[in-house]
């Protein structure tokens, strides 16, 4: 019998988008930081790309129509649902989103998380992703 590969972490995600101003403005709004990067080996003839960072995270920005190779077989703006953890108390977020003009969609409700039960509110990103903000339970 063979033993199994074994995954350990999520590196990146990939999110296509309209506008890419747009959606720099908004993760900045929820704490993330934009950094501008030049793929290795062959995707570096592709040039500059932008990512969104935070924690040891990070998600990769497409823009729609100019997909980087290789990509999803069915790139589209708005298909996302991410769930972010965060330490911060969700009122505090609540107030932080309002004074950011983002609106609330739902929430705080409770959830059930990877590893444990979490407190979510829900909101959209300018594509229409579902963005969920969570503290744990």
């Amino acid at each position: 019998m063979t033993k199994l590969p074994l995954l350990t972490a999520l590196d990146h995600l990939v999110l296509t988008v309209a506008d890419l101003p747009a959606t720099v403005a908004f993760y900045q709004a929820l704490g993330m930081r934009v950094e501008k990067f030049t793929p290795t080996g062959q995707a570096k003839e592709q040039g500059e790309r932008l990512a969104l960072c935070f924690g040891v995270q990070k998600i990769n920005l497409h823009q729609s129509g100019k997909e980087i190779s290789p990509n999803a077989q069915n790139a589209s703006t708005g298909t996302a649902d991410l769930c972010f953890l965060s330490p911060t108390p969700l009122a505090d977020w609540m107030i932080h989103l309002r004074q950011a003009g983002i609106d609330v969609l739902q929430g705080p409700v409770p959830r059930t998380g990877a590893m444990a039960p979490i407190m979510s509110i829900y909101l959209r990103d300018p594509d229409g992703n579902l963005i969920e903000i969570s503290n744990a339970a």
